[in-house]
């Protein structure tokens, strides 16, 4: 086992707080939602269910993401770039649905985070190579 004694970049630093900040910020969406689940007539509860497994699967995978890139595990990078390009559709139904104080945020913020976790800083502290050192 090795044990790296560089700091993490800034902007890995910055990606992972930008993930648990969402992480944070889905998981109130849970909260809420389980109230809501727990308080409201039903009206279809296996969606209801559903869509509140959805939002606290989200906020503990955002969160497990973010430290296993804090740890340094190449392997959470992509899924976490997914799950940020997923908020540009998101953000655009928003927009399209009458939201956009909300849904161009959430768009910056996916390229945001994306720009972040792919910048050399990152990829290289990843052991990702950023291409200087190819012939």
């Amino acid at each position: 086992m090795t044990i790296d004694s560089e700091p993490v970049p800034a902007t890995l630093r910055w990606a992972v707080r930008l993930l648990r900040a969402q992480a944070v910020a889905l998981a109130l969406v849970a909260v809420w939602l389980i109230w809501s689940d727990l308080t409201s007539e039903a009206h279809d509860l296996t969606t209801a269910l559903l869509l509140t497994a959805f939002a606290v699967g989200g906020a503990a995978a955002l969160w497990a993401l973010a430290g296993a890139l804090v740890r340094r595990r190449a392997g959470a990078r992509a899924p976490a770039v997914v799950l940020q390009l997923m908020l540009l559709p998101v953000g655009w139904y928003m927009i399209q649905g009458g939201l956009p104080w909300l849904g161009l945020p959430l768009m910056v913020l996916g390229l945001g985070v994306t720009g972040l976790l792919v910048s050399a800083p990152s990829n290289r502290a990843l052991g990702f190579a950023d291409g200087a050192d190819r012939q």
